[in-house]
């Protein structure tokens, strides 16, 4: 196990990431520098909490100090473009990513999961299954809203899991240079962060450093279906399972039937309708994890145990309130335009979408064949709801059937409306609108940074709305 001791350490960033960092760091010995451009109350508390053994240096960036530092580890929310690491850029200084730094002092088998959507449900069920078969193993990485700890949390546990199941975002994966998972996971691929990335391409290559220090010896868990993921992934050394549609995968789903295929070995898993997950993507989540904690070893019959006891995460198709006969969803987790479209799709009842927030630059009319029949209303609200009626408009417009909307048939267009305000405003327009059967679903398409800290602050908001006695 690595020690520190004689050497440095400097932090970018205080959030929960740059904290745990700099705890680890301390905890092994290094002389530790943590520094944050922000001074907010919330900020200089978590700075001082850190102790009187670790510098740090608020409402700047010392480049000076960080070059000479032995690591330099930034948080996953400094971006690439930040004035910090464009400076230690020009300088030829080299920074890792948080878990990139946790994997150095982490003693255990790894299992390394990224993708679009669906990451922190396949993390947390992937730990929960192994739990249920009685395989030690702890959850973490970025994971959020407490849901699981830091990578570098999990490097300080006393006693040593059998495995450590990291959540990976591309942000994190961006700096990584020994990190190494034995069992590597892509749930999905799909545009995502364009407000961050200039291209698609480049949120892609980010995703594929899961990759970078890949060996024969490397076991790899992919979608089936996903071109993206195939080529990103061709030639890469490793065994491959895959999961997802068609008995020709490793996991898949046939007559109601969640199936594994292990080597050639029939492994019947659970019906369908016995997963309590909402939602085709959940039964896709599902597959993924079945097949991840049993390559790790987990017996079958923990996994069966596993994936029937599953609950909905927050934030994440969550129900919250059912009243009058109209049930309220938070999905405020889904924050692109991929994620939306499978909330709508997993549901069978007519929806009133609430979809708006900070623009991160998709287009929204993707959106509008999946709302073809499913979706009664549409609000737009926020600082993206105005450009996301327009663009729905513009496509439900020039994608219509004028006969079939002209009777409200099957694939009927919704009705778009725009509400301005809080969004308090628009969950009491949602009520007014909302009919018995009707589902409201929180599903935004977008981040949540115009009007809260974030996605998880922003469901927690609806959920009380939604409960709240009118």
């Amino acid at each position: 196990m690595m020690d520190l001791s004689g050497m440095s350490v400097a932090v970018i960033g205080l959030g929960v990431s740059g904290v745990a960092a700099a705890r680890l760091a301390a905890e092994k010995g290094g002389e530790v520098y943590v520094s944050d451009s922000r001074t907010e109350d919330a900020v200089a508390t978590r700075g001082a909490d850190l102790g009187d053994g670790i510098e740090v240096d608020l409402g700047r960036h010392d480049i000076e100090r960080m070059v000479d530092a032995d690591f330099v580890v930034a948080s996953p929310g400094i971006l690439p473009s930040s004035p910090v690491l464009q400076g230690l850029k020009r300088r030829g200084v080299k920074w890792i990513s948080e878990p990139e730094f946790a994997s150095r002092f982490l003693d255990a088998s790894l299992i390394g999961i990224t993708g679009t959507n669906g990451k922190t449900t396949t993390t947390l069920l992937v730990n929960h299954l192994l739990h249920a078969s009685g395989v030690t193993s702890a959850a973490g990485g970025n994971v959020g809203g407490g849901l699981a700890p830091a990578a570098s949390d999990l490097a300080r546990l006393k006693e040593r899991p059998e495995w450590v199941v990291l959540e990976m975002s591309s942000f994190q994966l961006s700096g990584v240079e020994t990190f190494h998972p034995d069992i590597g996971v892509i749930t999905n691929l799909s545009a995502d962060h364009l407000d961050r990335y200039r291209s698609i391409d480049e949120y892609y290559s980010d995703k594929s450093k899961l990759f970078e220090n890949a060996t024969e010896q490397s076991v790899w868990v992919f979608p089936a279906d996903d071109d993206e993921v195939r080529r990103l992934s061709d030639g890469v050394p490793g065994r491959r399972y895959t999961f997802g549609c068609g008995t020709d995968s490793s996991a898949f789903l046939s007559e109601g039937q969640l199936i594994l295929n292990l080597e050639g070995d029939i492994e019947p898993v659970l019906q369908r309708d016995e997963l309590p997950l909402i939602g085709a993507h959940n039964v896709t989540n599902a597959l993924a994890a079945a097949l991840t904690a049993r390559l790790a070893g987990a017996g079958s019959g923990g996994v069966v145990a596993g994936l029937g006891s599953a609950r909905a995460l927050p934030h994440r198709l969550e129900p919250v309130a059912d009243r009058a006969g109209v049930l309220w969803i938070n999905d405020s987790k889904a924050t692109n335009v991929a994620a939306t479209r499978s909330a709508l799709s997993s549901l069978d009842r007519s929806v009133i979408l609430l979809l708006g927030g900070k623009d991160k630059g998709e287009d929204f009319a993707q959106l509008a064949e999946a709302m073809r029949g499913r979706a009664r209303i549409v609000v737009g609200y926020g600082a993206a709801g105005s450009r996301a009626i327009n663009e729905l408009s513009e496509a439900l417009r020039v994608g219509s059937n004028e006969e079939e909307e002209s009777i409200g048939g099957p694939r009927a267009s919704p009705s778009l409306r725009l509400v301005e305000g809080s969004l308090e405003d628009v969950v009491v327009s949602a009520r007014n609108w909302a009919e018995s059967g009707d589902v409201v679903l929180l599903s935004p398409a977008c981040s949540s940074f115009d009007m809260y800290e974030n996605y998880e602050h922003r469901g927690q908001h609806f959920t009380l709305l939604a409960r709240a006695e009118v």
